[in-house]
């Protein structure tokens, strides 16, 4: 049995990441957060999650990249973690498509580097992050054991990569990895270039919504407690499996977009742009295996998410409005 009480979580200022590490925190564990605060996105909500969970005596932060081997390895050394959650990533479709190399040096790269480290200092225990957008082209819903090997983005084949270091390494050296595809997560501190949290902004500010394709495009909306509490889940031994955390009740765009109007109060206005040849049309998740294996399954409605949602925007809206996309 794997005894885990300190765990290292990279991407902790990150939306995920932090979530996860919060959720850790209270259940009392130690959390050792990584991660290099860049400005992929306006890094003021970094600092808003971060001192967030400075609040906690057992947590501890260290502003470091996982490309950087050496630096992680001082932290492997001084910290013992007893299991690693690997959130640190590079996110988003198509910022992939302008800068490839640097998703590949910190979703595959960096990985390798984690995976590594876990060798060397026997840490049994490791979760990695992937993604949904590896389904692209099959046929819904997605189910764990469907071929994967047509990537259509530069960021689902960094992932994918990542899957395929974490198997060597449990195959090679006995590493307990249990991988989470995620499905469209979304919920209060989100990423700003995501398309809800663009979404709301622009209702609240009054500017017309960018929306790519005609709105029907169909996504498996997850609420971020639910994805990270199926993350804590899979810190149990399983072995070696790739898991999908999702709703399994897909949503119109436009329908989230309806509800964002709802809980705002207002009206939103359109600007329709090309679909992206990059983006997936439709996703599903079928979670069968996480409820089987791990005893998870989603608690929160698309409404309530989104209710949720706006009112954190809302309250926090001095300086949630004025955040960079």
């Amino acid at each position: 049995m794997i005894k885990i009480n300190i765990v290292l979580i990279t991407g902790a200022a990150g939306f995920i990441g932090s979530k996860v590490s919060q959720m850790l925190l209270e259940k009392g564990y130690e959390v050792v957060g990584i991660d290099n605060l860049n400005d992929y996105y306006d890094v003021n909500i970094k600092m808003w999650r971060l001192n967030n969970l400075r609040k906690h005596s057992n947590f501890r932060f260290y502003q470091v990249d996982i490309e950087d081997f050496a630096a992680l390895n001082v932290i492997f050394q001084l910290c013992r973690p007893n299991a690693v959650i690997n959130e640190g990533a590079r996110a988003g479709v198509r910022a992939s498509l302008a800068n490839p190399f640097i998703y590949f040096s910190t979703n595959a790269g960096g990985n390798l580097n984690l995976l590594e480290l876990c060798r060397k200092y026997d840490v049994p225990k490791f979760v990695l992050a992937s993604t949904s957008s590896l389904y692209a082209g099959q046929e819904l819903p997605f189910h764990e054991d469907l071929p994967v090997n047509t990537p259509i983005s530069p960021y689902a084949a960094s992932k994918k990569a990542a899957e395929a270091m974490a198997y060597t390494y449990h195959y090679l050296y006995g590493l307990d990895v249990t991988i989470f595809r995620y499905f469209t997560v979304y919920g209060p501190a989100g990423r700003p270039d995501m398309s809800y949290f663009r979404f709301i902004r622009w209702i609240m500010d009054g500017t017309s919504l960018e929306v790519f394709g005609d709105g029907k495009q169909i996504r498996d909306f997850t609420y971020i407690d639910d994805i990270a509490r199926g993350t804590i889940m899979g810190l149990k031994p399983v072995g070696y499996e790739i898991i999908n955390l999702g709703n399994n009740n897909p949503h119109l765009l436009s329908e989230m977009i309806q509800l964002i109007e709802r809980y705002t109060g207002r009206k939103a206005k359109f600007q329709y742009k090309n679909f992206q040849k990059a983006d997936m049309t439709a996703t599903r998740a079928d979670i069968r295996k996480a409820l089987a294996i791990l005893g998870w399954q989603p608690l929160t409605s698309l409404e309530e998410g989104i209710s949720r949602t706006v009112e954190w925007s809302k309250e926090n809206w001095e300086w949630v409005g004025k955040l960079e996309f």
